[in-house]
């Protein structure tokens, strides 16, 4: 198994948006001296979040390291023109010296969706052809396109030409079947987002996707997932990690329902019973990630990046207890095919 740190760049302290993004840099920089395979930056364009820009920030992370995988978690083509967005990611490709992967999806939010004009009844389909003309865009030097939602494309040249050809692309999936069947369709890896519900219907459009891809003539031992979680937190003892714990799970709880959200948990008990949040002993959270992979047979794993309410050691403490004694067993447990090589 691979594992990644994800930050969707929360912001809903004192502290100034400056120290914020140089926290996010900070634990890129400590992800990749711990051993983790990759971090991602995701996009979202409203509040509690500044994390409009991951093109931006994944260059300055870039610069700060130099093995880590970098990870769009996830790049929303339903907002963005994907003329700019491949842009912004070519050059960043270059940047990173090849290491960029990209997670796509529709995204979430009301305000942002109102913000470029997207509506429920269009953003799928805005998604869909905003990934087709990205594809082409990286893969032909010149593309001559038509579409619905930006202007035609007559024999166009895109600069600069990416590093790597092609790039790895995920798509993300939270509720809806029409990005699991766009991965399907094109043969790229699912990354289930396993965050907000019970496991069941993530598991649902999983076995989906894996059905999708059969049926769109792929070989089925190529199928690739990746799963999300919803916290963690480890320690030498259960008691001793949901002590930690409880209140940073209180404190997401007054989160959420200050911006109108009703949580599916209500208590971290239930939360670590029904849902993807890894809280307890390293050997708890083992058993739990297998138990989990008996039902999505992923091969990546997501873990947040930010300390959530952690103070700074004990966030160090617990990314090294997963480090030196959960992700051995699990990588040895969970075989997984290796990320792509980085360009010479």
């Amino acid at each position: 198994m691979r594992f990644l740190a994800i930050t969707l760049i929360v912001h809903d302290d004192d502290r100034s948006p400056t120290e914020r993004f140089r926290e996010v840099v900070d634990n890129a920089v400590l992800a990749e001296e711990l051993g983790f395979d990759g971090f991602g930056v995701g996009e979202r364009h409203e509040r509690p979040f500044i994390s409009s820009s991951p093109p931006v920030v994944l260059s300055h992370i870039a610069a700060r390291t130099s093995r880590i995988r970098l990870f769009t978690a996830v790049t929303t083509l339903s907002l963005l023109d994907p003329v700019r967005a491949y842009e912004d990611y070519a050059t960043l490709d270059h940047l990173s010296g090849g290491r960029l992967e990209l997670i796509i999806g529709k995204g979430n939010g009301a305000a942002q969706a109102q913000l470029f004009h997207v509506t429920p009844g269009d953003q799928w389909e805005r998604n869909r052809e905003g990934y087709e003309l990205f594809r082409r865009l990286w893969r032909e030097d010149r593309v001559t396109w038509e579409g619905r939602f930006r202007p035609s494309l007559t024999d166009a040249e895109t600069w600069p030409r990416p590093l790597q050809r092609p790039i790895r692309v995920w798509h993300g999936s939270a509720t809806s079947k029409e990005s699991v069947d766009l991965a399907a369709f094109y043969g790229d890896p699912l990354f289930s987002a396993n965050v907000t519900n019970p496991i069941d219907p993530y598991a649902e459009l999983i076995a989906y996707y894996r059905e999708r891809w059969a049926a769109y003539g792929h070989d089925p031992a190529g199928a690739l997932v990746g799963a999300g979680t919803a916290g963690y937190y480890a320690a030498r003892t259960s008691q001793e990690a949901i002590e930690t714990y409880r209140p940073i799970f209180e404190a997401w709880l007054a989160l959420f329902r200050k911006v109108g959200v009703d949580p599916v948990f209500h208590t971290l008990e239930d939360a670590i019973e029904r849902g993807s949040i890894l809280v307890g002993s390293p050997q708890q959270i083992i058993d739990k990630v297998l138990r989990y992979h008996r039902r999505f047979g992923h091969e990546v794993m997501h873990l947040h990046a930010d300390a959530d309410g952690l103070t700074p050691a004990q966030h160090r403490a617990a990314l090294e207890l997963f480090q030196s004694e959960i992700a051995p067993v699990l990588r040895k447990e969970i075989p997984s095919r290796p990320f792509p090589e980085v360009p010479v």
